[in-house]
């Protein structure tokens, strides 16, 4: 079908909407009618001509075989479809016997509905369409609907048809079926204003994508292959890949089967993609609805190629209690097996915050890739995203680990940077991730990034966020880069502005970096004092109304019961003060034991301040013997919770009090050599990670100041021992490095590696250009200035 044709199509049917269901539904819902409307009627044309056949098996089946229920097998040979229709009825049959009783038009729309085989009956159900056609024929506007559908002027069947007026109507085949789907669904999704992660992919980024799936592969595709797509919407991306693979004139040479597989959360597209799998042949019951998330409906399959434009910034908060439990992972296809910095391995969380879920469906995909012993070619993905995937997320966080895991497994191949507006319904920039994990051997290593946002054709009319295209011969420089896998520099016109494509190609480990946590020693002055005492009595996450509280109530609080009876003003005061508690926080505010508890903590205070004085000292070392020995003599028992407590009540950080000591250790030979080995340095380099040599021979560590604790990315093919030495060191003498702390990241950043200088212009340049655009203003800036315009514009030549 010509482009032109498809478009007449597709406006006939839109025009159906405008003209029978203007009055009767608002403008968001006429999908609801008009997309199971085409679905059925291309269904109906296909059955048409196998009809009588079909009604002969059922009278075989019934009559002669005496059969209680039908055999489907049979039925579907009849039909040379994987559906069938038992009732006598069709849809021009149906309009042509109709009268304008309406009730008797929706008994026999039933009747033939019914007739359909369930997986057709499934499609009817999503779509909710007898309950549409009841909404219709209560407005007296259902036959009217199936007239314009049936009418001689639109052809839904696969065959040339002509018109009254003897024109010819180009079939429809089930590719141009596709295309009259997908753009209904982009008029549908520009009417109703849908969100980013919700619109179909551009069939020219299928197609890019197609070719870059399996272009590198085309002379060794193996006979049966199998296609999967884990957020398939309409189903667009199975079935173009399908169509690539099986082109007779296509550059593919494949003899073998394609078997398609996807799952779709939407019910109204899932009906679309498997109505339109059944009417090409396809497998309609390898198509699933429902979360991919939530549930591992092909938790047994394995895939060759896998697709998808998977929805992104969406939230699947949702769908948290199927793949956590608490902080832990309980779903497999979101925990990865990584090595921490002193190379044990262990099982890590692979999910994303729960404000963005699209790298769990990457992550899905990757789950589902055959091994490359099994398969020699082993799995490749293709996958589009936002920019976040690529650098969202601190090294250890979940989008990190999942970077990590694919990069370190050296399954990622390529990413391709997208231009922006290229998407129905989303402006932002779009990137294709290819993945492999049996990589040719001049790839194993390496990553390739290509940057294609210059490449594009305007469109004249914009088709909602999207105002432009590939052009076939952007698709053939894009697949080529990528093939000869070589850096590109990219080109400059005259006015040094960018121009066409840039290629890049790094080793896996670019992209990683140490993060390292970089201690300073805590120094504290210390002292008791009443006011600094005072705060003991309330516990530090409720200290506003537990303050609030006492000063109301002074010492009733720790009578009993007597705080149970506040509990309605407790919670009018935190309502008035815009606090929101939680039950656990209410409840510790009305436990007379939790009051008891605090207020024995600030009598011992009291009772040490009253032995120890309240002298002020710049060693807290000493400071803190002495409170231990002043607990100890007075036989007052504290927690070693209670007594960091009181202690850092009492003290605060001065940068020039004594470093707070942490440990004395008294090592061996034996165990300073441990502690350099752990740490490759020489026993003089042991101060740089926090072990410091005393003139008795042990080492002492300090306690860290916590505000003052900071972290630095090091890059994987740097050491930490000698970045710190040469960047922080010298800024931070008494700085060391917590080792303990390191976590692994990955990131990948486009702009760094992408960004061109532009040298700013010369003065001159500016200066006449002002003064040009100041001629033309009546020389308003040179009375301003008290200049003349000639004469400066003689002094700047």
């Amino acid at each position: 079908m010509n482009q032109v044709s498809h478009n007449s199509l597709v406006s006939f049917i839109w025009k159906i909407a405008d003209d029978c269901l203007r009055d009767i539904y608002v403008r968001g819902k006429y999908r609801d009618v008009i997309l199971p409307m085409v679905v059925l009627r291309r269904l109906d044309t296909l059955l048409e001509p196998t009809k009588d056949a079909v009604l002969e098996e059922v009278r075989y089946q019934k009559e002669d075989e005496g059969a209680l229920e039908l055999d489907e097998e049979p039925l579907k040979e009849a039909s040379g479809y994987v559906f069938y229709n038992t009732s006598h009825w069709t849809l021009k049959k149906l309009h042509g016997t109709a009268t304008n009783n309406q009730q008797i038009l929706l008994a026999n729309i039933e009747d033939y509905l019914d007739g359909f085989s369930d997986n057709v009956k499934e499609i009817i159900r999503r779509f909710k369409l007898f309950d549409q056609m009841r909404h219709m024929a209560d407005k007296q506007v259902l036959l009217e609907v199936i007239e314009n559908f049936v009418s001689p002027y639109i052809n839904l069947t696969p065959h040339n048809t002509e018109d009254p007026e003897g024109n010819t109507l180009p079939g429809l085949s089930n590719l141009g079926m596709g295309y009259v789907f997908e753009e209904l669904i982009r008029k549908f999704n520009e009417e109703n204003n849908e969100e980013a992660g919700e619109h179909f992919t551009p069939r020219e980024v299928i197609h890019l994508m197609t070719h870059l799936m399996f272009d590198p592969i085309k002379d060794r595709l193996p006979p049966l292959m199998t296609i999967y797509d884990p957020a398939c919407g309409s189903g667009g991306m199975l079935t173009e890949a399908q169509n690539y693979i099986k082109d007779p004139e296509g550059l593919i040479k494949a003899s073998g089967d394609v078997y398609l597989y996807g799952k779709e959360i939407n019910d109204e597209t899932y009906a679309i993609c498997k109505s339109d799998m059944m009417i090409k042949g396809n497998n309609p019951e390898n198509i699933r609805v429902g979360s991919t998330l939530s549930s591992d409906e092909f938790s047994a399959e394995r895939f060759d190629f896998m697709l998808s434009n998977p929805p992104y910034g969406k939230s699947w908060s949702s769908e948290v209690k199927y793949i956590k439990e608490g902080k832990d992972v309980i779903d497999p296809r979101f925990q990865v097996e990584l090595a921490d910095y002193w190379g044990n391995k262990e099982t890590v969380d692979a999910t994303p915050r729960s404000s963005d879920g699209q790298l769990l469906f990457l992550m899905e995909m990757v789950n589902k890739m055959k091994p490359a012993g099994t398969s020699p070619l082993g799995s490749r993905i293709a996958s589009v995203h936002n920019g976040s995937s690529l650098f969202t997320g601190d090294a250890g966080s979940g989008e990190s680990n999942i970077r990590r895991y694919i990069i370190e497994n050296d399954m990622l191949d390529t990413i391709i940077q997208l231009p922006n507006n290229l998407f129905y319904n989303t402006g932002i920039t779009t990137y294709i991730w290819l993945l492999t994990n049996a990589k040719p051997e001049a790839r194993k290593g390496r990553v390739q990034l290509i940057d294609a946002n210059l490449l594009y054709r305007k469109l004249r009319k914009n088709l909602g966020d999207k105002n432009c295209e590939f052009a076939p011969e952007h698709i053939e420089t894009i697949t080529n880069a990528y093939l000869d896998f070589a850096p590109i520099e990219r080109e400059i016109d005259a006015n040094n502005d960018p121009l066409g494509i840039a290629v890049q190609v790094f080793e896996n480990d670019d992209f990683g970096y140490y993060k390292v946590t970089i201690e300073r020693p805590d120094r504290r002055r210390a002292g008791f004092s009443a006011e600094r005492i005072a705060p003991l009595r309330f516990d530090k996450a409720l200290r506003e109304p537990m303050e609030w509280l006492w000063e109301a109530h002074s010492d009733k609080v720790y009578e009993p019961g007597f705080l149970k009876g506040e509990a309605k003003a407790i919670a009018a005061w935190c309502e008035e003060q815009g606090m929101t508690l939680n039950a656990k926080q209410r409840g510790k505010l009305t436990d007379t034991r939790h009051w008891l508890k605090l207020r024995d903590l600030h009598d011992a205070a009291t009772a040490l301040m009253e032995q120890v004085g309240t002298q002020e000292t710049d060693d807290f070392n000493a400071f803190r013997e002495i409170v231990t020995k002043t607990l100890k003599a007075q036989k007052i028992k504290l927690t070693a919770g209670e007594k960091t407590a009181l202690l850092n009540a009492v003290s605060w950080y001065d940068e020039q009090a004594h470093k707070v000591i942490d440990k004395r250790y008294p090592l061996s030979k034996e165990g300073v050599r441990g502690l350099t080995e752990r740490y490759g340095c020489t026993e003089e380099a042991l101060s740089d990670f926090g072990y410091y040599l005393q003139d008795d021979g042990s080492y002492l560590t300090y306690e860290s100041a916590t505000d003052l604790r900071d972290a630095e990315s090091v890059p994987l093919k740097d050491s930490i021992h000698r970045y710190f030495q040469a960047e922080v060191k010298p800024h931070v003498k008494e700085a060391w490095i917590n080792l303990d702390s390191v976590k692994i990241g990955y990131e990948i950043s486009f702009n760094k590696y992408f960004y061109r200088h532009k040298p700013l212009r010369s003065l001159d340049e500016v200066t006449r250009d002002i003064l040009e655009l100041e001629e033309k203003a009546d020389g308003l800036i040179a009375d301003i200035l008290g200049v003349e315009v000639a004469t400066k514009l003689e002094s700047v030549e």
